[in-house]
């Protein structure tokens, strides 16, 4: 059965500040391309053509051909899950979902299309190096994930010691049409503010809690994640200084 992506897209990002005054996080710029670019790029490559990109902040200008778009009317007081729900109720084909501000190289989106687990996620092994350049601490942005049996059984919490750290979620998930009906019931049976300002990490939680099996996929280096302008101008300093860098997404 075909895959088919939905990169979620509706937020301005206000960690870039000025950066995206006029334009969605999605439209900066990384290494020549934009993230949305690059995205649709790794997902072109890995045979998924049928890719939706739910819009909000500055739609306008979210417009590549080829795509199809959904709008989240509510962005500016809703989080990234109200966003994913605003696609239909039902999907009838395996979906990955994409934060829209990641980039990946293709073999990520190979791996999880292998996959049959109703509830997939990636993660990168190799995180500490990724997150050493970014942040003078690393313990100050990480969080904690633990796995037992190729599972997730904790993440989101804060830590300073490496054994709660086993990777770092990179924003990438697959879901099965049943996967999807089971995330759907979790989310569909909280209050509304709760509906409006969960973010991805608490509803694995909430998923976790309730003794839904939760597959990881690991990967190692080979993408990266884009808080802050800061985030862009380190990437691009490593690229063009160390051709063997190993979160090289391109």
């Amino acid at each position: 059965m075909e895959n088919k992506a939905i990169i979620l897209a509706a937020g301005r990002g206000s960690r870039m500040k000025e950066h995206t005054e006029t334009k969605p996080k999605c439209l900066t710029e990384l290494a020549g391309k934009t993230l949305l670019d690059w995205q649709i790029e790794a997902l072109r490559k890995a045979g998924i053509e049928d890719v939706y990109v739910v819009r909000g902040y500055r739609s306008e200008l979210i417009n590549r051909p080829g795509l199809q778009y959904i709008k989240n009317e509510r962005w500016a007081e809703t989080n990234m899950v109200a966003s994913l729900f605003c696609f239909d109720s039902s999907i009838r084909e395996p979906t990955i979902i994409s934060y829209s501000d990641i980039v990946y190289h293709k073999s990520h989106i190979e791996e999880l299309k292998k996959v049959e687990s109703d509830i997939t996620i990636t993660a990168d092994k190799e995180w500490f190096a990724l997150w050493k350049l970014r942040f003078e601490n690393p313990f100050e942005d990480a969080e904690t994930f633990i796995t037992k049996d190729g599972r997730l059984n904790a993440i989101g919490g804060k830590t300073h010691h490496f054994n709660d750290i086993e990777a770092q979620y990179m924003g990438l998930i697959k879901l099965s049409p049943k996967g999807w009906g089971i995330v759907r019931s979790v989310y569909d049976e909280l209050p509304q503010e709760r509906k409006d300002n969960i973010d991805m990490t608490s509803l694995l939680n909430l998923l976790l809690e309730k003794g839904v099996p939760i597959n990881v996929v690991y990967v190692k280096g080979q993408w990266c994640e884009v808080d802050s302008y800061d985030d862009v101008l380190c990437y691009e300093r490593e690229l063009n200084k160390n051709p063997e860098w190993a979160h090289d997404w391109r």
